[in-house]
């Protein structure tokens, strides 16, 4: 593994940008805890003591993740001077090897799969050394007739399947008995490409390196407006810093699609484990078999924007659904794990707790407000008289506790200015996390009963908007939730609480979100 400075080729004002934002990450994390100190300092009963500790767990969990983000943020920096020391000795393929082209799909709009497959037929390669393969695990009778008849008219390999056994990763699986190719390169049905030569530029890293087992691209939708481009950021996020610093340890997370598998290396491992997210299942396997993933940052193809907010808690629940059963899988291979890298155990276990168990901790963040508020609040908020007394310890652990929430508002607020360009949609993104928190939660919950891994709302596969029946009986858990912090809040206000019942109000309002997203984007 190659360590290079982030620094080293760096102008001075992304320098002090990459420093900045490496710095508060770290602050946050150190606020929190030293604010629970001050807690438990000041707590003068049992409650009091156990809603410090209490507070104490948490901030070490979010402390954790925050340090490790800052880790991450600051090596993601030097992933392009990374990948341009990997790139100076690529070689033009010396053959063409075989290449199978998979697209999976289910009861997705045959207009649109149609589309992405007819480019894919135009991809810069030579035809022979080409086999294309539909993997249709469709319901809809007349969804697959239209399909199979486009395949059979284009040369394309039509698989379908009766049952959706194993999810994606089943689908791939069953293609595995039937296609001989020697790499494999995988798309989204609505991925559309738009670099013609996706093959030609990513097959040669495999040729300079025999270890190689995949090679992963980025992935971005195209414009869909102002929530689509809130929403995409989220994804943004992990394919412009997570990715890049995994880079660096050869660990880069094969992320399902817009990227090329190596078929032996594939097969190595098993195949596809058949979890909901099998793509992070495969790369897990593929390191502990002492396989290397490359992720370039270049985008070959492009999918569909998600333009409502039911569809992006679809994925959500997706993501973490998976991310809390590959958690349970990495925690339950401890011996197997033990070949791996620490630093790449550890990018894993914090991939498998994610946002989802982030999203469980923001929820008893607030409950644990809700009892500082009602058993503890003398002790935490400043007067005009302790700020005149600055140089008191205890004062300076309650400035850090407010430097702590100020900076969880902050951080992702001025990233996204930095680094996309719009205050607007950190804001909306500081909002999606509250709005996403219980459907995250619950879909983590819903992995650990073993439940189904589809969301209740998803039945009718229905988009509606400005219903607003509709949206409250969408998200009646968070809706609840938001009016009991909101008669809370007033309760305290009403004891002449201010500060703590404006902080309980403001709780209430982001958890509200939900429902007004799911009104307005459907």
């Amino acid at each position: 593994m190659m360590f290079m400075d982030p620094t080293s080729k760096t102008p001075i004002s992304k320098r002090i940008t990459l420093f900045s934002f490496t710095a508060l990450f770290v602050i946050i994390g150190i606020t929190g805890i030293a604010f629970s100190l001050y807690l438990i300092h000041r707590a003068g009963s049992l409650p009091m003591y156990a809603i410090g500790i209490f507070f104490l767990l948490l901030s070490f969990v979010s402390g954790f993740f925050s340090i490790f983000t800052a880790y991450t943020y600051y090596r993601s920096h030097s992933c392009n001077d990374y990948i341009s020391e990997i790139q100076k000795k690529l070689k033009p393929l010396s053959r063409h090897p075989t290449v199978t082209i998979a697209v999976p799909v289910f009861n997705e709009n045959p207009s649109i799969v149609k589309k992405n497959l007819s480019r894919l037929l135009q991809i810069d390669y030579p035809r022979n050394r080409l086999s294309y393969y539909l993997l249709d695990d469709s319901t809809k009778a007349d969804i697959r007739s239209d399909l199979e008849r486009f395949c059979k008219k284009n040369g394309i390999n039509y698989l379908h399947r009766d049952n959706r056994e194993g999810f994606k990763g089943g689908a791939f699986n069953n293609m595995l008995k039937h296609a001989k190719g020697e790499f494999i390169a995988l798309f989204d049905y609505d991925e559309y490409l738009i670099n013609k030569g996706f093959l030609k530029e990513l097959l040669p890293y495999f040729e300079s390196d025999k270890n190689l087992s995949y090679v992963q691209t980025e992935k971005k939708p195209f414009y869909g407006g102002f929530f689509s481009e809130s929403a995409n950021l989220f994804d943004a996020f992990f394919f412009k810093f997570v990715q890049q610093a995994r880079l660096l340890n050869n660990t880069a997370i094969f992320a399902g699609s817009c990227g090329i598998i190596r078929r032996s290396m594939l097969d190595a491992v098993g195949g596809f484990p058949e979890y909901v997210t099998e793509d992070t299942f495969f790369s897990f396997e593929s390191d502990l078999h002492q396989y290397k993933g490359v992720y370039v940052p270049k985008i070959y193809a492009k999918g569909m924007p998600i333009v409502t907010f039911s569809a992006l808690a679809k994925q959500q629940w997706r993501y973490n659904y998976g991310g809390t059963q590959f958690l349970w899988y990495f925690l339950q291979n401890g011996k197997s794990k033990k070949s791996l890298p620490r630093i790449s155990s550890m990018d894993y276990l914090t991939h498998g707790l994610g946002l989802n168990y982030l999203s469980a901790v923001l929820i008893l963040f607030t409950l644990a407000s809700v009892l500082l508020v009602f058993f503890a609040f003398p002790f935490t908020h400043l007067t005009l008289g302790d700020l005149a007394n600055i140089g008191s310890a205890s004062t300076y652990l309650r400035l850090l506790g407010m430097l702590s929430l100020v900076l969880s508002l902050v951080i992702p607020i001025f990233m996204t200015k930095v680094y996309f360009k719009s205050f607007k949609k950190g804001l909306m993104l500081f909002a999606l996390n509250f709005s996403l928190a219980f459907i995250r939660t619950k879909a983590a919950l819903s992995a650990i009963l073993h439940k189904d891994p589809k969301p209740y709302w998803s039945k009718s596969g229905e988009v509606i908007k400005n219903n607003l029946a509709a949206a409250i009986g969408s998200t009646r858990t968070e809706l609840a939730f938001a009016f009991g912090l909101f008669a809370l809040g007033s309760f305290a206000i009403y004891q002449s609480n201010i500060a703590g019942g404006i902080w309980l109000l403001w709780y209430g309002a982001m958890y509200g979100m939900t429902t007004v997203l799911f009104y307005k984007y459907g």
